[in-house]
């Protein structure tokens, strides 16, 4: 790749549209808008101009100056009137470094590449845009660093770096402050938390593309089990505050195994914790209420009891039907389902297994359908709400309870069956009687 023919130009924004409002010329997205002053003819001409691209030999203008500097034009690099690649901003962009650094450089850790439509991506959580890449040559070029440096083109290098998408070969983003974070970790929390001006939120894009997911999980063929129903108006007078609940709450990973969980005590906790308490229409959607709030009120969690060592119950893996109370077996104690027990007691450092496993999994399309880039960080703030609803109800029933950091997802769809694009295990949390002399306990 030469540097012979090279020149910048910049276009606004895709997503970025000019309006006249009180006299005022302005530019808006869907999340932020900046006034350009009075709507005089030359500024209007001026945007039309940008929207297909001005040459950066024209762009000296003070207000083409204060769009480049707010962030809301992108830059795009071209050769022989061929773009090589373009600079698209999703936050004002910091000063560019003033020459092509010396040092040897990397590609960041926190860069990924993916594709979209017919364009190559280049993305990073610590970057201020986007790198898009309209020349196959350019992709190799990146694929080079650091050994091919030497070929690169000094405007690449430059822009790399401003992008934060490349960085010195020695410091590798080792520094603490950069390495507690997981590649995936850090994205995640990126676009789950930083508002670009891209749809966000509740956009109901799925709307006009596909139904809505209903809000009760299918059925399940295998047997049926109704649960007991406890006496609420007796908990309401007899149970223990919220502050003893709260202040006596521990995480207990031992189970007595001369007294097991009851049937009649784990579908008071299942009532407790996760019924449906109503149902609801709105917007065309399917809504439910239950003990523990949800996201939109989407409430796309779903429990599957895998018991073990339950009076009154056979072993296996059961899904609890919040609606009627009722668990239904999904698979007796098969070696898949042994095998996702056997993977979450590793994983919670048990003695023995657990009498009671409480998987929790999240039917995705009930959150995602309606919104965007949020919608996994949603779902996941639900199961952290699901869980302390656990803790809660089982320390007030004088049982032992202990969430799990993490367990086996391919597991649980081996022993299902189920999709996990479609619905995933993403929670686990043990529950059975408690020992008396009271081992296992962590804060």
């Amino acid at each position: 790749m030469t540097q012979t023919a090279l020149r910048r130009s910049l276009r606004l924004l895709p997503h970025a549209r000019a309006l006249i409002a009180d006299g005022r010329l302005h530019v808006v997205t869907q999340l932020r808008t900046a006034s350009l002053g009075p709507a005089s003819p030359d500024k209007r001409a001026l945007l039309r101009h940008l929207s297909a691209g001005l040459p950066d030999r024209e762009t000296h203008d003070d207000l083409v100056q204060r769009l480049l500097h707010q962030g809301w034009l992108s830059i795009t690099v071209e050769q022989r009137g061929r773009p090589l690649y373009t600079l698209r901003p999703h936050r004002p962009p910091p000063a560019p470094p003033p020459r092509q650094p010396a040092a040897k450089l990397r590609l960041s850790r926190f860069a990924l590449i993916t594709k979209q439509n017919a364009t190559m991506v280049v993305d990073s959580p610590r970057s201020w845009c986007t790198l898009l890449l309209h020349d196959p040559l350019t992709l190799a070029t990146l694929a080079g660093l650091p050994a091919g440096q030497d070929d690169v083109p000094d405007h690449l290098l430059r822009d790399l770096v401003w992008a934060r998408l490349a960085v010195p070969h020695e410091q590798q983003e080792e520094d603490f402050r950069l390495r507690q974070w997981s590649p995936h970790e850090l994205w995640f929390h990126a676009r789950s938390r930083t508002v670009r001006d891209t749809p966000f939120g509740v956009t109901w894009w799925a709307r006009e593309r596909f139904a809505p997911l209903p809000a009760r999980h299918d059925p399940f063929p295998g047997p049926q089990f109704d649960l007991h129903v406890p006496d609420l108006a007796r908990l309401r007078r007899d149970d223990p505050t919220v502050t003893a609940v709260l202040e006596d709450r521990r995480s207990i990973r031992d189970h007595d195994e001369t007294r097991p969980l009851t049937a009649a005590q784990l579908g008071e906790f299942l009532y407790r914790c996760g019924r449906d308490t109503g149902a609801y229409l709105r917007d065309g959607v399917e809504h439910v209420r239950r003990p523990h709030p949800s996201g939109g009120a989407s409430h796309e969690l779903e429990i599957y009891p895998l018991i073990r060592h339950v009076d009154g119950l056979d072993q296996g893996l059961y899904h609890y039907d919040p609606a009627i109370h009722r668990l239904e077996q999904v698979a007796p104690m098969t070696a898949a389902v042994g095998r996702l027990l056997e993977v979450t007691a590793a994983c919670a450092r048990t003695t023995t297994p657990p009498q009671v496993l409480l998987v929790i999994a999240a039917r995705f399309g009930r959150v995602m359908w309606k919104y965007q880039e949020m919608a996994y960080a949603l779902i996941l703030k639900d199961v952290g709400v699901l869980t302390q609803t656990m803790y809660t109800v089982a320390t007030a029933m004088g049982l032992a309870p202990c969430a799990i950091g993490g367990a086996g997802a391919t597991e649980f769809a081996d022993a299902t069956g189920l999709d996990p694009m479609t619905e995933s295990s993403l929670g686990e949390f043990i529950l059975g009687t408690r020992r008396p002399d009271g081992p296992g306990e962590t804060p």
